[in-house]
């Protein structure tokens, strides 16, 4: 992944409160934590490729049989 391409990404979190910066800005490097909100919506994504998944194994395991 590039550089424009993290950076955007993290911009992205950040504007939907999904994540929020973490601990002092006097340091170069910048650190975000994750958000309740974030949280739910990272867990609700895992439920969902979960159940795509599921899906995704019944249809090829039908298809191979």
């Amino acid at each position: 992944m590039g550089a424009g391409s993290l950076y955007g990404a993290i911009n992205t979190l950040n504007e939907k409160h999904w994540i929020e910066p973490y601990g002092s800005d006097a340091m170069r490097k910048k650190e975000y934590i994750i958000t309740p909100l974030g949280k739910e919506i990272a867990e609700a994504e895992g439920k969902r490729l979960s159940e795509v998944l599921a899906i995704a194994t019944q249809i090829m395991e039908g298809a191979l049989s």
